[in-house]
């Protein structure tokens, strides 16, 4: 008779490890910063690279002399983190404003609550809300920088295709003569947008960024496609409605930082539910919140805010999603 050997649960162990799946995701955004770079130049590059180093900075201290344990910055956590950070502020962010952003997510939204696998909200996105809370103009100033490897790219400020849209139709324009005025096309909205956010550059990049992570099984598609068709349809009842006020599903999904928030956000671990039928529920509040933001808010974004309140919910939605116990009987 075999030894028998007894060992509290988990009993199974994947092959999945945090530095793996990290990394996975890094890569993943691969696309997206080298089209940020591409379109912005050197400030973009200056973004990165202060975010980079301050979130790694601070994790260390925090970890080395407050917590007083072995030095985390190896897991890649705080890396993505700054990552994500980076690719959610404007090109032409101020140092000093990135290094306050990178110390909020990774300082307050992540460690205070004990690190990794502890924190209740993304750390990225509440260091994006932050300091757009506290520096409205800076985060809202749209200016698109001339780019090392394009000629003839002056320094032009432009509003982002949300701003625009809201504020043309405050001025009692329709969209069709919104589109009139300007490029909306779908090319133009897959291929290149260069006005926003340094993840907005490209939604193209960001879809080849979520196939690499279904390939790589690093994340399942509830989520993703949940708030995607979520979107669609609420804002496709509200285009159908009346066409002349509302914008179209595709430009939805398409401008501002659905696919970023959809794809690398809200699909966090950590701040995400832990099964199917909750992530479903969390993807739907995402995109109800965020066309109600969008459409019907003051602010022409609303990503950011809605995965920050659907993560207040995840212990709920994962208390109230909690599957059967093998061999439970089912009384009525």
């Amino acid at each position: 008779m075999k030894k028998l050997l007894i060992s509290p649960a988990p009993h199974l162990h994947g092959k999945e490890r945090t530095q793996r799946l990290m990394l996975d995701v890094i890569i993943a955004l691969i696309p997206a910063c080298l089209v940020s770079i591409y379109f912005m130049g050197l400030c973009a590059l200056s973004v990165f690279a202060v975010s980079i180093a301050t979130c790694l900075a601070v994790e260390y201290v925090i970890q080395r002399f407050l917590i007083k344990g072995p030095s985390t910055i190896s897991d890649f956590s705080a890396l993505l983190t700054a990552i994500l950070l980076a690719l959610n502020l404007p090109p032409t962010s101020p140092w000093w404003m990135v290094v306050i952003g990178a110390v909020v997510a990774i300082g307050i939204a992540k460690m205070t609550f004990g690190g990794l696998g502890n924190n209740l909200f993304n750390p990225a996105l509440v260091g994006r809300v932050v300091l757009l809370i506290s520096f409205p103009v800076l985060m809202t100033n749209w200016e698109v920088p001339a780019s090392i490897f394009r000629s003839g790219a002056d320094a032009f400020t432009g509003a982002t295709p949300l701003g625009i849209i809201q504020e043309e139709l405050a001025k009692g324009l329709t969209i069709g003569q919104i589109q009139e005025m300007y490029d909306f096309s779908f090319w133009h909205l897959l291929w290149g947008k260069i006005e926003g956010s340094m993840g907005e550059a490209s939604a193209l990049a960001l879809l080849l960024g979520f196939f690499y992570l279904l390939i790589r099984r690093v994340i399942r598609p509830y989520i993703p496609i949940t708030i995607l068709v979520t979107i669609a349809a609420f804002t496709g009842i509200l285009w159908w409605i009346n066409p002349q006020q509302y914008a179209d599903p595709l430009f939805h999904l398409l401008t501002g930082g659905v696919l970023l928030g959809a794809i690398f956000m809200a699909t966090d671990y950590v701040t995400s539910p832990m099964n199917p039928k909750g992530m479903v529920i969390f993807g739907v509040g995402i995109g109800v919140i965020t066309v109600l933001i969008r459409v019907f808010g003051a602010y022409p974004e609303g990503v950011s805010f809605a995965i920050l309140i659907m993560n207040a919910t995840v212990p709920l939605l994962n208390m109230y999603c909690k599957p059967k116990r093998f061999g439970e009987v089912i009384t009525k």
